[in-house]
């Protein structure tokens, strides 16, 4: 009777207990955003917060890479591409409450254009002439030149909408049109995210979205075995998910990314000014032992930079294959003598693992790397903004971005003018033929002068609890998109 006393009470608690919470989510992320300001960031974790979540643009990115309408209901291109004309959804409202109207869209391109822009993606910007408001829900784009690429980039995260009105604080207290509002970030801990109530669209399952900081792949680990953390979609211990996938509380999901992983070279610095200095360093380097002892076998080996799973991809792994005994050859021809790079480290693990590899491979060709790890807003600083550095190892995750290799002040330094001319000439193409040709004359390029070593694709692997759908499997953007997140009974 005892026994059936305390049954009962026991089951009229659990009764009582509330669910767990079925309209919010936790997640975690190894990398903290330096700001929330898509617009004027290069750093991906910003996207991976704010993108489809706080912040919309014209068009955006699907789970499965193709461009759909967002805060433009359609769009039509005329004069062969020259002229775009936006057509705006109805009833579109800032967080703060102010309406969203063709203004803001002539507001936020022209600024992302200007010539004091400090956004990330410039280029992306560079081929519009003029911005009109025809009407309060028509917006008419005129370029200088027909490009059929145009609603492909007005998806990137860098091309979001903003208000004027409330601009000057974006970077800490960010204001857009998504479906979710920014409410609180705990430096070096978690920002926090609210559904908002105005919502002109489709209003998502969640109420609120948590996302946790954790740099370090055991504390990830121990957080999803605690149930600390509800999902981590980019997990950084890639070496316990076959235990995570034996256990029934949890789904591994593993997928592809747009993240070209490479041990960028500092072109514009001798000894690497040398193109057999770059070659003899991309000869040394073992992908598969990267990949098997960074990744744990999750990554797949590339020879330039462009995402295998993209149709216009060219395998060109041979060109810089692992053969030390050729390395050392071409080292003996630049006559450089004994070695010593600096190796700036980011904290990401596939950074941090990989590094201690390729310092291992390049020192049993006679090059000595000093590894100096980084914490990200100093990666950001010096290497990337300050170009102060010899090699670093990193993941480029934006989609389609092979453009990089043509800007002048890019932190790799390579900008050759005949890639130049190719991507001035793939700008303006509307050709689906012409553009895969090019795209494919752009990887051989880069390829044959070692602009880089170009290490793997970074495979997406991530991990959830079971009774959680919606989470993307695939990475086609930088993005932790929440649109279509549910909790399953």
């Amino acid at each position: 009777m005892l026994n059936r006393l305390k049954m009962s009470v026991a089951a009229l608690a659990l009764m009582a207990a509330p669910a767990m919470a079925q309209d919010a989510i936790t997640l975690g992320m190894v990398l903290e955003p330096p700001n929330l300001d898509p617009t004027g960031g290069a750093a991906a974790a910003i996207d991976e917060v704010v993108y489809a979540n706080l912040f919309e643009g014209l068009t955006r990115f699907g789970p499965d890479g193709t461009i759909r309408p967002a805060l433009a209901e359609s769009w039509e291109a005329q004069e062969e591409g020259k002229v775009y004309v936006f057509h705006l959804n109805e009833g579109v409202t800032f967080h703060d409450g102010s309406d969203f109207t063709a203004e803001d869209v002539v507001f936020s391109l022209n600024r992302a254009r200007a010539e004091e822009s400090t956004n990330a993606q410039k280029v992306l910007f560079e081929g519009i002439e003029s911005v009109e408001a025809v009407d309060p829900l028509t917006v008419r784009v005129t370029l200088s030149a027909p490009d059929g690429n145009f609603p492909f980039k007005m998806a990137w995260g860098d091309a979001v909408m903003v208000d004027e009105g409330s601009v000057a604080d974006i970077a800490t207290k960010p204001i857009g049109t998504g479906p979710f509002k920014f409410d609180n970030w705990v430096q070096g801990d978690r920002i926090t995210l609210s559904a908002f109530d105005g919502y002109w669209g489709e209003k998502p399952a969640l109420k609120s979205a948590t996302f946790r900081i954790i740099s370090d792949p055991s504390a990830a680990f121990a957080a999803m075995m605690a149930g600390d953390v509800d999902a981590f979609p980019n997990y950084p211990a890639p070496e316990t998910l076959p235990q995570l996938e034996a256990d029934p509380r949890f789904r591994v999901i593993v997928g592809t990314t747009e993240g070209e992983t490479i041990l960028a070279l500092n072109n514009a610095k001798p000894p690497l000014d040398n193109v057999k200095v770059r070659q003899a360093i991309a000869h040394a380097i073992n992908r598969q032992d990267i990949i098997d002892g960074a990744m744990f076998g999750y990554g797949t080996p590339i020879g330039s930079h462009f995402a295998p799973h993209n149709p216009d991809y060219v395998d060109l792994t041979g060109k810089s294959g692992f053969d030390p005994e050729q390395s050392r050859a071409l080292l003996d021809e630049a006559g450089t003598g004994p070695l010593t790079l600096r190796l700036a480290l980011p904290p990401t693990p596939y950074a941090r693992r990989g590094g201690e590899i390729v310092q291992a491979q390049l020192a049993a060709v006679g090059i000595q790397a000093q590894i100096t790890n980084m914490e990200w807003a100093q990666w950001l600083e010096t290497v990337f903004k300050g170009g102060d550095f010899d090699m670093t190892i990193i993941s480029h995750t934006e989609p389609l971005d092979i453009d990089i290799y043509a800007r002048p002040d890019y932190y790799f330094s390579y900008a050759k003018p005949e890639f130049v001319a190719l991507m001035d000439e793939l700008q303006t193409a509307t050709s689906p033929d012409q553009r895969s040709a090019l795209y494919k004359q752009a990887q051989e390029m880069i390829a044959d002068d070692y602009v880089n070593a170009f290490l793997f694709q970074l495979a997406k692997t991530g991990v959830a609890n079971a009774k959680i759908e919606g989470l993307w499997e695939n990475a086609p953007t930088q993005a932790n998109d929440l649109t279509q997140v549910r909790w399953t009974q």
